[in-house]
């Protein structure tokens, strides 16, 4: 866990109605390059460990027999179930309310264990240990994410960037200089350092692969908007009785930066990287 930073319920509380409109995807192709690199048949299980709205586990469901999605936000899990629906799957997904701390809950064994971006709000060692418990023998867990100090311009692109310095200048103004994280405090940010956690854990590997972006996108003032409510350090709930004030001004320098409301930006790089549990470890 962070040092000096204790977990609550309300970390993501409020953000899973913004989620799937204001984060970027994952780029195109993720699904195909997991099944190339793990050898998915449509067998096997998959447990996605901080599934959020579902977003990663459905895109991946045709790959599996079964998915479990684990979330302790209560809305996440609702809006997975949703979406699932929608996607005509809910016959092969599962999804439970619970931290990654509290497993193995009763789960079972998985072929294929998935952090998307998740992992840092863990106790790591902790959950990387669990898992590995959880992984039959030669099951595999993927650590996956925006590929990070990626150029991203939007040279050649019909319209204006989203201004993100001046969205987060503006969050900071109401929140204050130090980054929110449900009732607490991150000054430090999320730690990093995966690699030396499955190490530690007995893992081997890690094998890295990288999906490419860079196909070109169009986002809207209210995607800009979902974007910020879908985060932990911007949640809805952190603004109290200022919340439509900040809104206000968040879509009032949408505009000043693209009046026809439209924006341009480059699809993110995804960057995986899969750890082995032993073939031959009982």
């Amino acid at each position: 866990m962070v040092a000096g930073w204790k977990w609550d319920d309300t970390l993501f509380s409020g953000t899973a109605a913004y989620y799937r409109r204001g984060r970027l995807p994952y780029a195109p192709g993720l699904a195909d390059a997991l099944a190339d690199a793990l050898q998915l048949d449509g067998r096997g299980r998959l447990i996605d460990v901080g599934c959020g709205p579902g977003i990663l586990a459905l895109s991946l469901a045709q790959l599996f027999h079964e998915v479990v999605g684990l979330d302790p936000d209560s809305g996440m899990i609702d809006e997975a179930g949703r979406e699932a629906a929608l996607a005509g799957v809910a016959d092969r997904t599962r999804w439970v309310r619970a931290r990654a701390e509290e497993l193995p809950a009763g789960l079972g064994t998985f072929t294929v264990a998935t952090f998307g971006q998740s992992f840092h709000w863990m106790d790591r060692d902790l959950v990387a240990a669990t898992i590995k418990g959880m992984l039959r023998p030669g099951g595999a867990l993927v650590h996956i994410s925006d590929l990070k100090n990626e150029p991203r311009t939007i040279d050649g692109l019909p319209h204006p960037p989203v201004p993100y310095a001046a969205m987060d200048e503006l969050v900071r103004r109401y929140l204050g200089p130090v980054r929110r994280a449900g009732q607490g405090l991150l000054p430090q940010g999320t730690p990093g350092g995966e690699a030396a956690v499955f190490a530690r854990a007995g893992f081997s590997g890690p094998q890295r692969h990288v999906v490419a972006g860079g196909q070109a996108l169009v986002r809207t003032w209210d995607d800009a908007v979902a974007g910020v409510f879908s985060m932990s350090y911007s949640a809805p709930h952190l603004f109290g009785s200022r919340r439509d004030d900040f809104e206000a001004d968040l879509r009032r320098l949408l505009r000043e930066a693209s009046p026809p409301g439209r924006f341009s930006e480059r699809q993110p790089s995804t960057e995986v990287f899969v750890w082995w549990r032993d073939p031959t470890e009982l």
